[in-house]
């Protein structure tokens, strides 16, 4: 009898991994493709230095913002001084969010100025990058506390001096000396009205954050 035979009998056959590997081909890499880094900035300072302005004027998207009329029942509570004219105060948060470069995106908190809201700093501060503290150097006391927060906390942070018209112009020097700050530690004069000066501190923020933490992981 004659013998069958069967396809089935026979090796089947393979293509090897490394032949796969050689003809597939690679995607070539682009920006879009790298992650995206987004980054927390606390934006801070005194009572009316102008911290929801700030956001506003940088910001890519609506901002979100938290404000409330000022009542004749808080005026013995937030001092006024400097800022009569001011209207409205945020009693929570502002938020926005602005992209430095592709993949690098910044997400802006804006702190309450009064003491009565003081406690929800730390949950705004938690995984934080750095702040910005605003300042009026008309009322420069007033970001004293904001100094002071970040500096125990070791948070980074820069001080934005608003140029308000009709203010006396400091030397950043001089602004540095009257809050005892580290020799390290940026002071930048800004408009926090116009978006190219917002952008530029939040600039000089992340390069000198990004210094600090350098330092420390080598230290």
């Amino acid at each position: 009898m004659a013998s069958a035979h069967s396809d089935a009998t026979a090796p089947p056959t393979t293509t090897s991994t490394k032949a796969m590997k050689q003809t597939t081909p690679t995607k070539p890499v682009t920006p879009a493709d790298e992650p995206a880094l987004a980054l927390k900035i606390l934006v801070a300072g005194g009572f009316g230095v102008g911290k929801t302005t700030l956001v506003g004027a940088v910001s890519e998207i609506r901002p979100l913002r938290t404000e409330e009329q000022l009542t004749e029942a808080s005026r013995g509570v937030d001092d006024l001084g400097g800022v009569e004219q001011k209207t409205t105060t945020t009693v929570a948060m502002d938020f926005g969010r602005i992209t430095i470069r592709q993949g690098l995106s910044l997400y802006l908190f804006g702190t309450p100025g009064q003491d009565r809201f003081w406690f929800l700093w730390d949950e705004l501060a938690h995984g934080a990058l750095g702040a910005v503290v605003l300042a009026d150097t008309r009322r420069l006391q007033d970001c004293f506390p904001s100094v002071d927060y970040f500096e125990r906390r070791g948070i980074p942070f820069v001080v934005a001096v608003n140029c308000f018209t009709g203010a006396r112009k400091h030397a950043v020097e001089r602004i540095s000396r009257a809050l005892d700050l580290e020799t390290e530690t940026p002071v930048i004069l800004c408009d926090a009205r116009e978006r190219d000066s917002g952008k530029k501190v939040l600039i000089a923020l992340v390069e000198h954050a990004s210094r600090l933490h350098a330092a420390r992981m080598l230290s």
